[in-house]
């Protein structure tokens, strides 16, 4: 008896086809499918918080739109919807979890990065902080003079919250009120006796309120239309305005900047000015590309390429001195306190972590007292009533700066090389104690080298971290002594942090220049990730001793 296998041709059955349920019986549901799952109060927790961030992106976005920041407006808006996709999509578990990480890291890292990147090769600075068409208006404003023989107009001091206006009578009664921001338009008012008592929108002064702001009230200037050439209103006494124009006119058609008083025409040049054709320029300029031209300053300007050449020197120098100096001490104190004979370990150990439990930013500040020349802990009691410049004389400075950041230091070097000491491998040691090893020859060819298989990333972070240790400097001496010939603020004991510190004029001690300080933060980066990169490059000899 034979069997016959009857095939009507090629089967074109699928897997959804395999999987789905027989006639007559409804497939069931996967567990994560059913309503209650999906929309349970998990999902409402993420829906509301996701609601928060959509909510403040917005916000962003807004405030982006109004302050014209384009690049802003459309990071946060991709950002948004890459979020959005993200917590609702279940194809994007794996980036549920490090999202927020690559938005702090985009935020906070790469954004920075590449704005310093753009700063650094831009003019910006004092004088050129601003757009071209910021710059015209603010040459405008600053040049506004009272117009001769203009009749003066009653005034009122109004305000809407916090924002200070005028509202002014016209010789036809009409009123028009306008603000800083907002140049004068008529508006509905309350007139009685040549002074507006009520308008609306507004919160007339009284004279209290007036008195209490006439800085402001007399600094105040509010456009009469948004033709800056029309000149402001401004008032002395909070009750008459007079009418003030600018001597400077600018041809938007020609693109120049004319002086009416002396006739002295002013055109833009590459430098982001108004020039005149004897070379001299006009007070406000603006940012543009200025290229190489950062860093060519910064090592062929005699005022910057002297200074610069010492202060790199001293970067390394202090870098060096504080890694070797905290690690020896702290590898040396760790040493004696892991000996199990002696007593009272964990009282010493305590005790040494004192340092690292104080802010490194208020521990130099009360060594710079105690260092006082005149009235110092140190000298007055110590040195029974010396006169020892710690903090003035240069050499004597650096030498303060190593040993406060050994004090401030050893403390880290002291808690990772226990860590590491303890955990290092026992049989080992007794294994070289048998081949008749002495204490000196294990040490310096067993244990030194396993401490520097753990250690050495901890060195070369805290080399890059006192490369930048602009606390300590900036408490302590401020960078000082100063440079006896150098034109830019700066001094003996100042790091390349503190520089850039000085040459972007943060501490008000010269001339705001962005674009340089940038341009120095760049070459800064460029030297800690070239010495990071060869030392981790030959850290890797020591992982051969595992």
């Amino acid at each position: 008896m034979s069997i016959q296998k009857h095939t009507t041709g090629p089967s074109t059955m699928t897997a959804e086809d395999a999987a789905a349920p027989p006639p007559g019986r409804r497939r069931r549901m996967r567990p994560d499918e059913s309503p209650a799952r999906r929309f349970g109060p998990g999902f409402l927790v993420k829906l509301a918080l996701m609601a928060v961030v959509n909510a403040f992106g917005v916000y962003v976005i807004i405030s982006a739109w109004t302050a014209e920041s384009w690049v802003i407006l459309g990071a946060m808006a991709v950002m948004l919807v890459v979020a959005d996709w993200v917590y609702f999509s279940r194809r994007t578990v794996p980036l549920k979890y490090i999202f927020p990480g690559l938005v702090f890291l985009l935020v906070f890292q790469i954004f920075t990065i590449a704005y310093t990147g753009w700063v650094a090769f831009t003019n910006y600075g004092d004088g050129h902080n601003s757009t071209k068409e910021q710059a015209i208006e603010a040459l405008l404003v600053q040049n506004e003079r009272r117009v001769e023989r203009a009749p003066s107009v009653p005034l009122t001091v109004v305000e809407d919250g916090d924002e200070l206006g005028f509202a002014v009578v016209r010789e036809d009664g009409t009123v028009e009120v306008g603000s800083a921001d907002e140049p004068l338009e008529s508006v509905e008012a309350t007139v009685a006796g040549g002074q507006v008592t009520d308008v609306d929108g507004w919160t007339v002064l009284d004279r209290n309120d007036v008195l209490a702001r006439q800085g402001e009230i007399t600094d105040l200037r509010v456009p009469v239309s948004d033709d800056p050439n029309d000149g402001s209103i401004r008032t002395q006494d909070a009750r008459t305005g007079y009418a003030s124009t600018s001597t400077l006119v600018y041809d938007e058609a020609a693109d120049t900047m004319t002086d009416t008083t002396t006739g002295t025409v002013y055109t833009p040049n590459d430098d982001g000015e108004f020039e005149a054709a004897d070379g001299s320029t006009l007070s406000v300029g603006w940012r543009v590309f200025v290229g190489l031209d950062n860093f060519t300053l910064a090592f062929s300007d005699s005022r910057y390429a002297g200074p610069f050449l010492q202060v790199v020197l001293w970067t390394f120098a202090f870098a060096i001195a504080s890694v070797a100096t905290t690690f020896l001490l702290g590898l040396f104190l760790a040493s004696v306190f892991n000996d199990p004979r002696l007593r009272g370990r964990k009282i010493y150990r305590t005790l040494l972590i004192l340092p690292y439990a104080i802010p490194g930013f208020v521990a130099p500040l009360l060594w710079s007292g105690l260092l006082n020349r005149s009235f110092g802990f140190v000298n007055q009691v110590l040195l029974n009533g010396a006169s020892i410049p710690w903090l003035t004389d240069p050499w004597l400075a650096k030498l303060s700066l190593i040993g406060v950041n050994l004090w401030l230091g050893f403390p880290y070097m002291f808690l990772i090389c226990t860590g590491a000491l303890q955990s290092l491998p026992t049989d080992v040691m007794e294994a070289a104690k048998i081949d008749g090893a002495t204490r000196l020859r294990t040490w310096r060819e067993i244990t030194l080298p396993l401490l520097l298989v753990s250690t050495t990333p901890l060195l070369i972070s805290s080399f890059a971290f006192n490369f930048n240790n602009f606390a300590l400097v900036y408490m302590l001496t401020g960078g000082g002594p100063r440079f006896d010939d150098a034109s830019v603020p700066l001094g003996h004991t100042d790091i390349l942090i503190t520089m850039v510190y000085s040459v972007a004029g943060l501490d008000g001690n010269a001339p705001k220049n962005f674009g340089l300080a940038s341009a120095l933060s760049i070459v800064i980066f460029v030297i800690i990730a070239t010495i990071s990169a060869i030392a981790f490059k030959k850290t890797r000899s020591l992982e051969e001793i595992n």
